[in-house]
């Protein structure tokens, strides 16, 4: 392994209690502005039509954190990036799968349905992967990380970060249906551009160790991504799901939100901005973006299979 990556496993990022109380608030904002397109109806489609959300939420919280586990132990980083790679694949849908899905001609109406379902079950499942595939990881390895993560406390952090959002977007959404239609799409864009910035910032104060590691950190996050979007395609067809489906499965599970994976990471009573970690869930953040606009494209341009 090469010696200057192991030193990403002692490197703390700047970042003051400022700049993560405004991280916090981001995600918050984020989560708020997802919580006003969820609909009862989202959740009544799994009883309805169960077989392509059961195959998107299968792809999302079992598949992609178990072969990321195995593309770890191949790969066989440092255990800071490591633990960012099985923290990013822990972590729900992020906030801009739903746009990219419509601009693939995907099925935005499942993909709606997948990021919401996924933000819920995310509560449980997120810290279960991670807290597993993690611990295991360290185990299987001979180097011991110096941090200990409490499960309870990255359940409380998840339950903070995404329920309470969640639960005020939807009360915002049934007391002011109107306000909500009227600024469904300025939030989104607006989370959008602040996320993105928000990103661009911590890495612009972090540019000497972001120089230095980028070139590691980006093959990790091009392989992991490249697994993610083709795990989450395959599986849909190997279920035989429609084409509009199988195109919207693969989006949810290769856009990550890793705006939660990076305030777990720079909360001081878990991570306190664990180098390696800290840079996997920022490259992300920009990556999938790109990867997931330039797949959008492509399959834009192709039929899909009824």
């Amino acid at each position: 392994m090469n010696e200057s990556l192991k030193i990403l496993d002692n490197v703390r990022l700047n970042f003051s209690g400022g700049s993560l109380l405004l991280l916090n608030f981001t995600l918050a904002f984020i989560m708020f502005g997802l919580a006003l397109e969820i609909k009862t109806e989202n959740f009544k489609r799994i009883i309805a039509h169960p077989k392509s959300t059961l195959v998107g939420l299968g792809s999302q919280f079992v598949l992609l954190p178990a072969l990321s586990f195995v593309l770890v132990c191949i790969l066989h980083p440092t255990p800071s990036v490591a633990l960012g790679m099985i923290l990013v694949a822990a972590c729900p849908s992020g906030n801009i799968s739903n746009f990219i899905s419509a601009l693939a001609k995907g099925n935005v109406e499942l993909s709606v349905s997948l990021t919401a379902i996924g933000l819920v079950l995310a509560l449980f499942m997120t810290p279960f992967n991670f807290s597993f595939y993690g611990n295991l990881y360290r185990e299987a390895s001979s180097i011991i990380m110096p941090i200990e993560v409490s499960p309870f406390e990255l359940f409380k952090t998840v339950v903070i970060l995404l329920g309470v959002p969640l639960l005020l977007g939807k009360a915002f959404a049934q007391r002011f249906p109107g306000t909500t239609c009227r600024i469904l799409k300025p939030v989104r864009l607006i989370s959008l551009i602040i996320f993105a910035c928000y990103i661009l910032v911590a890495l612009l104060s972090n540019f000497e160790y972001f120089k230095k590691y980028i070139g590691f950190v980006f093959l990790f996050v091009f392989l992991q991504d490249s697994l993610a979007l083709f795990i989450g395609w395959a599986f849909a067809r190997l279920m035989k799901l429609p084409g509009r489906d199988v195109r919207s499965v693969s989006i949810e599970t290769g856009i990550k939100n890793s705006g939660l994976a990076l305030v777990l990471i720079f909360n001081p009573r878990l991570f306190n901005g664990l180098g390696g970690m800290a840079f996997i869930a920022a490259w992300w953040g920009i990556w999938h973006m790109f990867s997931g606009v330039c797949l959008a494209w492509f399959w834009s341009k192709r039929p899909y299979r009824e």
